[in-house]
C-alpha cells in the first residue's frame, strides 16, 4: 500500500478541493517530455510545459539598445537554458548559473553535449548565489534578460518519492516562499532598464506562485510592469499562468509570470 501523508493531502486539497483527487493521480503518472531540436545537436527530450517557460522570456533581439546579456538564474538541469540558447541572436550571451556544485556540472556536460560549438562559445556556466548578487551594487542593472526557473516544492516529485513524502510538512512551502522571493527581488535588481523577467516554479502551491509575484509589484511599484505570457496553454491566474498535468495531458505543473522593468525609474526603487 502506498504511503500517503496526511498533512500533505489536508494542505493540497484545501487548495484544490473536489479537483485534487485528480490532480494527485496526474501527479503520479509518468509525463511525456517532447524532443526540442531548434538550433541544436540532437533533441533534447524535455516537458512541453518547461519549453513554454523558457520561450516566454523576451530575449532582446539585434536592434535592442540593450546589452544582450541573458540570465539563467537557476539553470541546471539545462533544458531551459538549451531553449534560450538556441533563441539567442548572433550577439547575446547566456549565463547559465547554478549554485550547487554536482548540478552545475550536469549543467555544463548538457551544454555540451546539445549545443552547436557556434552557440556554446556564448555560454558561460557559472556558480554563485543568485539571490545574494541583489547586495551587490556593481551587479545592478546587468542583465537585459533573467529567467528565474526558481527551486520549489515540485510536488509531482515529492508525491513519487516515499522517502520525500514522509519528510514534507506545510513548513515547507513557507520556508520555499522566502527563498523565492529573495531570488526574484534580486533578480530584478539585476535587470537592466527595460528587461523582461520570467519567473517559474513546478509548484501547485500559490504561496509560490502568485504570492512571491505579488510581492514583486508591491514592492517596486511602478519600476515593474506585469507582463502576462503569451502562451494558452494552462489556467490564468491573477499574476500569470499555470498548467497542471490533469487539464493539460500531462503537462507540468509549471507556473509562469512575466514582468518588464520599466525603461524610465524616476525614483529609485525601495532596497
Amino acid at each position: 500500500m502506498p504511503f500517503i501523508n496526511d498533512q500533505f493531502e489536508s494542505y493540497y486539497a484545501a487548495l484544490y478541493g473536489n479537483r485534487w483527487g485528480t490532480l494527485r493521480e496526474s501527479l503520479l503518472q509518468e509525463g511525456a517530455p517532447l524532443p526540442y531540436n531548434h538550433r541544436l545537436t540532437k533533441p533534447y527530450l524535455l516537458d512541453r510545459a518547461s519549453v513554454l517557460a523558457a520561450q516566454s522570456l523576451r530575449i532582446p533581439g539585434d536592434g535592442s539598445i540593450l546589452d544582450a546579456g541573458i540570465l539563467d538564474a537557476c539553470a541546471a538541469p539545462g533544458g531551459k537554458s538549451l531553449v534560450i540558447a538556441s533563441l539567442m541572436e548572433l550577439h547575446a550571451t547566456l549565463l547559465a548559473n547554478e549554485l550547487s556544485g554536482e548540478r552545475r556540472r550536469r549543467l555544463a556536460k548538457v551544454l555540451d553535449e546539445y549545443l552547436p560549438q557556434n552557440i556554446r562559445e556564448r555560454v558561460t556556466v557559472s556558480g554563485f548565489d543568485a539571490a545574494a548578487a541583489g547586495g551587490k551594487m556593481r551587479e545592478h542593472n546587468r542583465f537585459a534578460a533573467i529567467l528565474l526557473d526558481a527551486p520549489c516544492s515540485s510536488e509531482r516529485h515529492v508525491i513519487a518519492s516515499e522517502k520525500a513524502l514522509a519528510e514534507w510538512t506545510a513548513a515547507r512551502p513557507r520556508f520555499l516562499a522566502k527563498r523565492q522571493w529573495a531570488l526574484l527581488s534580486a533578480a530584478f535588481l539585476l535587470l537592466q532598464n527595460g528587461g523582461s523577467l520570467v519567473y517559474a516554479t513546478c509548484s501547485l502551491a500559490p504561496a509560490e506562485n502568485d504570492a512571491v509575484a505579488s510581492r514583486l509589484l508591491e514592492k517596486y511599484k511602478d519600476a515593474v510592469i506585469l507582463d502576462p505570457p503569451e502562451f494558452s496553454e494552462g489556467e490564468e491566474t491573477r499574476f500569470g499562468r499555470i498548467i497542471l498535468p490533469d487539464r493539460c495531458g500531462g503537462m507540468g505543473p509549471m507556473y509562469v509570470a512575466r514582468f518588464r522593468k520599466a525603461e524610465r525609474i524616476t525614483s529609485a526603487p525601495p532596497q
